[in-house]
């Protein structure tokens, strides 16, 4: 955290926001600090590589502000974005007033209609590629992942290709937030808003449907979450023939990203752990911890 709290202050250095009031909000793909006083949330990528994924969530943000749609928003007074330090994408955004209360499923669920019933952004957005990043994720945690952990889960990344691969969807494909759980909505100023958009893509619509009842399964959600999430948004998708094939490429991915922080983290070694084991023995109801 070090390192990237100095790139904090060398990105507000060059664009002259104070940084001496800075906190840390959450570390995971991003450094996440609030900055009080002139009212800003900064993001701090962990590498060059989340370069481009930066500039598309600001793009992506930027043209959803100009549709009224409810989400987060780009620090206008510091233009352009990201601001690059020795070629790590740090990103400036508009610091959210306390949340008025806890999101729930249906807050999700009508984001998610709004989102989908968007037009097309006017400029390309990606595919999804869901498991693009679990060798990545792998090699960040170096010697404290197994070789025999580390194949299996490469091996499974593998197969599940081939299966996504295959897939045909019922839904039209089209925009996507790529991360649309509950922990990405919050409710302020008396709205829903969806944030992080670091995975807005052009995909499967199942994929962010799916992240619901795989999160109740996992991580637990109040009695009926899923059923009232399917029928705010008027789909079910555990319905669909591709769900199981969309549940396991997350679950996976999900593991692989917990490897990332094993090293000198006894709490994220024994969470991997436990992931790799239930995924071994093919048991779809032990839960997990949030991480």
């Amino acid at each position: 955290m070090a390192a990237e709290r100095s790139v904090l202050v060398r990105a507000c250095a060059k664009v002259g926001v104070p940084s001496a009031d800075a906190g840390v909000l959450a570390f995971g793909e991003n450094a996440v600090f609030a900055l009080p006083g002139p009212g800003l949330v900064v993001r701090v990528a962990r590498g060059a590589h989340m370069a481009e994924r930066a500039r598309r969530e600001i793009a992506v943000a930027c043209w959803l502000a100009e549709q009224d749609f409810p989400a987060v928003r780009p620090a206008p007074e510091v233009d352009p974005q990201p601001v690059l330090v020795d070629g790590r994408p740090v990103t400036f955004w508009q610091l959210l007033p306390p949340a008025d209360r806890a999101p729930d499923v249906g807050d999700l669920a009508r984001l998610l209609k709004k989102l989908h019933a968007l037009p097309a952004p006017p400029f390309a957005l990606p595919a999804r590629e869901p498991l693009a990043l679990v060798a990545t994720w792998l090699d960040s945690a170096e010697a404290a992942v197994s070789l025999e952990d580390r194949r299996y889960l490469l091996a499974r990344r593998d197969q599940l290709l081939t299966t996504y691969a295959t897939l045909t969807p019922a839904l039209p494909k089209g925009l996507i937030h790529g991360d649309a759980l509950l922990r990405n909505v919050g409710v302020h100023g008396g709205r829903a808003l969806l944030l992080d958009w670091e995975t807005v893509a052009h995909d499967l619509r199942e994929l962010d449907l799916a992240l619901t009842p795989m999160a109740a399964a996992r991580y637990g959600l109040p009695d009926g979450a899923e059923r009232r999430f399917a029928k705010k948004y008027g789909f079910d998708v555990t319905t669909w023939d591709g769900y199981e094939t969309l549940r396991e490429t997350r679950e996976l991915a999900a593991t692989a990203w917990v490897a990332q922080h094993v090293p000198g983290n006894p709490k994220a070694e024994e969470e991997f752990r436990h992931r790799v084991r239930t995924l071994r023995e093919g048991d779809r109801t032990a839960r997990w911890n949030a991480f």
